[in-house]
């Protein structure tokens, strides 16, 4: 039985691990994660992250960020776009998240990108996340 959405655990993963102030997640790695941890990190939402090989599949070590008072940097990250029902936008109506704060995370057909790349090229493509 496998995993219907592997994105969904990649977010759950992150916010539980924040939750309990972790100071790091582990998550079996896929390009897709990847290039959206890779957007966490850019956009200021974790510390780092690593690739961890493994024999079957590897591993993303994501390192999570905290304020001064140990509260996670991530608040908020929510599963836009699930594999029943998907969520696409177009370049003009892509969401602006908590006024600028929050970042959306879109998949568009040059790849995946925060909202504001995605604006900057009129992109529109599936929204997979938003952080803030």
């Amino acid at each position: 039985m496998g995993m219907t959405d592997p994105i969904a655990d990649l977010l759950t993963r992150i916010r539980n691990a924040s939750a309990v102030n972790h100071e790091k997640v582990l998550i079996p790695a896929s390009n897709l994660k990847l290039r959206i941890v890779n957007l966490l990190m850019q956009e200021g939402f974790v510390r780092n992250f690593k690739i961890v090989k493994d024999n079957r599949q590897d591993v993303i070590c994501v390192y999570l960020k905290y304020m001064h008072d140990n509260s996670p940097v991530i608040t908020h990250l929510e599963r836009i776009s699930k594999p029943g029902r998907r969520a696409y936008v177009k370049a003009k109506n892509i969401p602006s998240v908590r006024s600028g704060l929050g970042v959306a995370i879109l998949s568009t057909s040059r790849g995946v990108m925060t909202d504001a790349q995605a604006r900057a090229l009129h992109l529109g493509g599936e929204h997979i996340c938003s952080v803030w």
